[in-house]
């Protein structure tokens, strides 16, 4: 697969399965290697940055803090993704944050839903309804190693306020 799909045996540049160019040149090898070194650390920072929006998002009804198995031994963290419980519109929290500089994302669309199995196997949307519900409920918030404590505080105070727009709206 990673040799853009030529076989062991095949002819120079004969290609008979699908493949991909997975090699890396000098310089990427090279900035990959520097950067194991600072793997830890990395991760330490990521790891408390998560931290931090999970004691905030705990606290904020109508989310849900990624839920982490207790036999999970360490996270990457290279996204960080909340829930929207019942009644609450991540579309409509996602607008909100938006309108205040804060960018967000769906997490994301089913697979069913991609454009290739739409094409191939012919999914529509309403064939799998858990799983579309699931893929409407989650949203993918700031995140970054670099990311500071007031930072992550500023993105869930808007969330605790859209929240609380939301609510008083319906009521």
């Amino acid at each position: 697969m990673r040799n853009q799909g030529r076989d062991v045996f095949d002819a120079w540049l004969n290609h008979t399965r699908l493949g991909y160019n997975y090699r890396l040149n000098e310089m990427s090898a090279a900035l990959g290697l520097v950067q194991t070194q600072r793997l830890a650390a990395l991760l330490a920072k990521r790891a408390q940055v998560a931290q931090w929006y999970n004691e905030r998002i705990a606290a904020i009804d109508g989310l849900e803090p990624p839920y982490i198995d207790p036999n999970t031994t360490r996270m990457s963290w290279f996204v960080y993704v909340v829930r929207c419980q019942a009644g609450v519109s991540r579309n409509q929290l996602m607008q909100h944050l938006h309108n205040h500089d804060i960018p967000s994302r769906p997490y994301f669309t089913p697979i069913h839903l991609q454009p290739f199995y739409r094409e191939k196997y012919g999914w529509k949307l309403g064939d799998l309804p858990h799983t579309e519900a699931a893929g409407e409920s989650f949203l993918a918030l700031p995140f970054s190693s670099v990311m500071t404590e007031d930072q992550v505080e500023i993105v869930c105070e808007q969330l605790r306020e859209s929240i609380k727009l939301a609510q008083n709206a319906a009521v």
